[in-house]
């Protein structure tokens, strides 16, 4: 099966605020867009910000010790490419939920994490493996 990017839509509360942290913050470029949405490239694939004034809580569970956002979405990166993230994000003053960190050390899940919010309160996780095998493994 070939792999193809995913597509993820997720509601927003302002569509101005929402294109500028995308681009600006993450990066992203913008594609379509239209008076309630905009689809943007996040790392190969689209997400698309809905426009939606309602809003609820954000739920968590614990792992590893922290406070996961259960409701949260994001993308596998290189490692390399992972590290400049949190350094870009870091720069920026990025407020993070879960500051950047190695989750799970010297487990066969061991992974690079991140957590952080969007304008419109959406979490967002952003990791990374040192192996790729372990991106699906059956224990942590």
């Amino acid at each position: 099966m070939k792999i193809r990017p995913f597509h993820v839509a997720f509601p927003v509360q302002d569509l101005a605020e929402t294109r500028q942290f995308y681009e600006s913050v993450l990066g992203c470029t913008v594609g379509r867009t239209a008076d309630h949405w905009i689809d943007f490239n996040l790392f190969g694939h689209q997400i698309t910000a809905h426009l939606c004034p309602e809003t609820g809580s954000l739920p968590t569970n614990t792992v590893d010790g922290k406070q996961v956002p259960v409701q949260h979405w994001g993308v596998i990166l290189e490692m390399a490419d992972w590290q400049e993230l949190a350094r870009l994000l870091r720069a920026q003053n990025v407020e993070f939920v879960i500051e950047p960190y190695l989750r799970f050390k010297g487990e066969v899940g061991e992974q690079a994490t991140m957590f952080l919010l969007d304008p419109s309160g959406n979490a967002l996780e952003f990791k990374a493996f040192q192996q790729d095998e372990s991106i699906f493994a059956a224990e942590i």
